[in-house]
């Protein structure tokens, strides 16, 4: 099994059907966390939801006021619980809330420390040119998923999604969270200048979850395209097997 410990995955010359060590343990660890504080954060969120579905921007907000956006109301098979009770969804949302909260502090801080964000999320300029861009787009379309140079390196469009999802829209749900707490704005009232009232907070929050959702959703649609016995096995052991795809041919 061709193994680099310091790069984190493969090492540029691993052939086709090879087994590798592509993810570490706190990413392993990491990922399924958030998969059962997301799932059970979502439902719980689509319960609060229907319990006062309008969005407002501002400090206030209430039946009479306008609304910039109106929800519609979620089934009872797609919330947390299935039948309305608000106080018990908002037990599970918090709850929930605390372990992703600092499931994710805790993926930072591990990620910076092991080079993991630096080594494989560093964005370069070069990256970010319109044609590079444009043949990591073309390559998606013809379900080409890895440069056959180096099979277990990030492309740039997993590169722009994984760090806008992690450090941007995550921490945005955990500090909005917050601000529409009462007790945290009595000890840090700063919040809600930050995101211009409670009202505002929520309305972000919840533009934030359903980014989320759209991650996911695509997320999971290229794991079933990229072959999901060979990723999932790679979020579960680590190990990969290096995928067979004509070189040159990768984004």
């Amino acid at each position: 099994m061709a193994e680099d410990e310091s790069y984190g995955g493969a090492r540029p010359s691993a052939r086709a059907g090879e087994m590798i060590r592509r993810h570490r343990l706190p990413t392993r660890i990491w990922h399924w966390v958030n998969v059962l504080a997301i799932v059970i954060m979502i439902g719980s969120g689509l319960m609060i939801s229907n319990a006062h579905a309008h969005l407002y921007w501002g400090i206030y907000g209430a039946n009479y006021d306008p609304s910039w956006l109106d929800p519609p109301r979620f089934p009872g098979w797609m919330t947390i619980p299935t039948d309305y009770n608000l106080a018990l969804a908002r037990r599970w949302h918090l709850t929930f809330a605390l372990l992703f909260a600092f499931n994710l502090a805790l993926f930072m801080l591990l990620s910076l420390m092991n080079g993991h964000v630096i080594r494989d999320l560093r964005i370069r300029a070069r990256e970010v040119s319109p044609r590079h861009l444009w043949a990591d787009v073309r390559a998606h379309l013809k379900l080409r998923f890895h440069d056959a140079d180096n099979p277990a390196a990030y492309n740039i469009l997993q590169k722009l999604s994984y760090v806008g999802v992690i450090f941007i829209v995550l921490p945005l749900l955990v500090f909005t969270g917050l601000t529409m707490s009462p007790g945290m704005n009595a000890a840090f009232p700063f919040l809600l200048d930050v995101f211009g009232g409670r009202q505002s907070a929520r309305s972000i929050h919840f533009i934030c979850c359903w980014l989320v959702v759209a991650f996911i959703v695509v997320h999971l649609l290229l794991v079933v395209l990229a072959g999901p016995i060979n990723e999932i096995r790679s979020m579960i052991t680590g190990k990969w097997r290096v995928p067979a795809e004509k070189r040159g041919e990768g984004a």
